[in-house]
């Protein structure tokens, strides 16, 4: 099996803090069908788990002193520390500094200079998420922002991405992204989404971009697939979260959910348009 990389720049990670880790094991697992593997050494505070589907890396667990819940994005860096000082002077402020996560990687949060925290991953034996864009696996993760404009000029000098504005979205590239990928895991990328009528420079698309509520503070959310978004809102329920609201696009069906720690993600179901 090839393993997935990410080149620099693409967010490559999700993980969650959870205050009761195995009650969160217990809806993900119900939820997504998730498995988990417990890697932390004997002895060692805390807890870190990587949760599976059909036995690949799809994202991470950490346990956590506070609540509520989170999710975090982690975008791919060749070097963490010089990523740091790359981003700091770009105006960034660093959350938590420079670490090892055993011989996994090395990782670093930051917030950006408008206070969305996201989070920079250097890997070594951990490459990223290894199952991406299927149902019960990390789909996308997207940006709310009050300030389009002020984030896409971060980023874009940070991570060297390009964006566009479509109308209906606000997509996210990374240039070269789409040839990676045609090169590794996705040989078949650029017919598939020909077909989709996808709009240009899909390929390479890696986030998006949403502008916030007055009152949503800015941050980095992430979304999964599902087949069935309706399914998934009723197995929410049951397993004790709460659907804040549902949507549908020329291209999707969504649902935001509450976990019931408290943190918050998009179930998202791809229903493209025909033709």
């Amino acid at each position: 099996m090839t393993e997935r990389t990410y080149p620099h720049g693409v967010p490559s990670w999700i993980d969650t803090e959870q205050p009761d880790v195995e009650a969160a094991v217990e809806f993900y697992s119900g939820l997504f069908g998730w498995t988990f593997e417990d890697v932390m050494p004997p002895g060692a505070p805390g807890r870190y788990l990587i949760a599976k589907l059909d036995g690949q890396d799809v994202g991470g667990m950490a346990s956590a002193q506070e609540a509520p819940a989170v999710w975090s994005t982690y975008i791919a860096v060749e070097d963490t520390d010089a990523a740091v000082r790359r981003l700091v002077a770009a105006g960034a402020t660093v959350r938590l500094a420079p670490a090892d996560a055993g011989e996994g990687g090395r990782s670093a949060a930051l917030t950006d200079p408008e206070g969305a925290e996201f989070r920079i991953w250097q890997a070594r034996r951990r490459l990223g998420a290894q199952v991406v864009n299927v149902p019960g696996a990390w789909n996308f993760s997207d940006l709310h922002t009050a300030k389009p404009g002020a984030a896409i000029a971060f980023y874009q000098g940070a991570f060297d991405w390009q964006v566009d504005d479509l109308g209906f979205a606000i997509m996210i590239r990374r240039p070269g992204y789409g040839d990676h990928l045609e090169a590794t895991v996705d040989p078949d990328i650029r017919a598939r989404q020909s077909g989709l009528v996808a709009p240009p420079g899909f390929e390479d698309a890696i986030a998006w971009i949403a502008t916030a509520a007055p009152d949503e503070p800015p941050h980095w959310h992430v979304s999964f697939t599902v087949a069935d978004r309706d399914r998934t809102v009723a197995e929410a329920k049951r397993l004790g979260a709460q659907v804040i609201r549902q949507n549908e696009t020329k291209w999707t069906r969504t649902a935001f959910i509450r976990d019931p720690q408290g943190a918050e993600f998009t179930a998202s179901q791809f229903t493209p348009p025909e033709g």
